[in-house]
């Protein structure tokens, strides 16, 4: 595509909480306009995603909009949001639209079957596919691969990034790696 969905602070002073946002914006990277999603009321998201067909941009709410904490289904050119209802955070859908992943609890990692073609967004199948236990994993941002083969993730132990868990962007991740699991 030629547009980049972002979010704006909800703070002047920056902010590394991930919930700390205010709008949905849209840079044209043609023409270099910024345009406002539909919906100004868009608040506390995080790692949007779009679909494969432009169509839907898939998002974390944490506290906003009447959400405690889930994974929300948002029209790009409407203002009708979803509920997924996948608990926790860093959704990725698949390059073909059919499946999503998320980490419900950072200790796992969700996949589940989705439909974006019906009026309203529907998931179904969810199941875990990947799961470690012990006191300092975390699983952290799953992404698929292009081909729907691979899911990578971040695993690491929780005081990873000086004492700070999630670690926060651009501090050292001591422990952590990048995992790949075959699907």
């Amino acid at each position: 595509g030629k547009t980049i969905a972002y979010l704006k602070g909800e703070y002047d002073r920056y902010t590394t909480r991930p919930y700390g946002t205010k709008g949905l914006f849209f840079y044209n990277i043609e023409s270099g306009e910024h345009k406002q999603h539909p919906h100004n009321g868009l608040q506390h998201l995080f790692n949007i995603c779009w679909s494969p067909d432009g169509e839907w941009l898939i998002a974390t709410v944490l506290g906003g909009m009447g959400y405690e904490h889930s994974n929300i289904a948002i029209e790009k050119t409407g203002t009708k949001i979803f509920d997924l209802e996948l608990p926790g955070c860093r959704p990725d859908v698949t390059s073909d639209g059919k499946r999503i992943v998320y980490c419900p609890d950072e200790r796992t990692l969700w996949i589940a079957d989705l439909d974006l073609t019906l009026s309203i967004p529907r998931v179904a199948n969810r199941r875990v596919v990947y799961a470690k236990s012990g006191p300092d994993i975390f699983q952290q941002q799953a992404d698929w691969s292009p081909d729907v083969e691979f899911i990578a993730f971040g695993r690491g132990p929780q005081a990873g990034g000086k004492g700070l868990s999630p670690v926060p962007p651009a501090n050292p991740a001591e422990g952590w790696d990048i995992c790949v699991g075959t699907m």
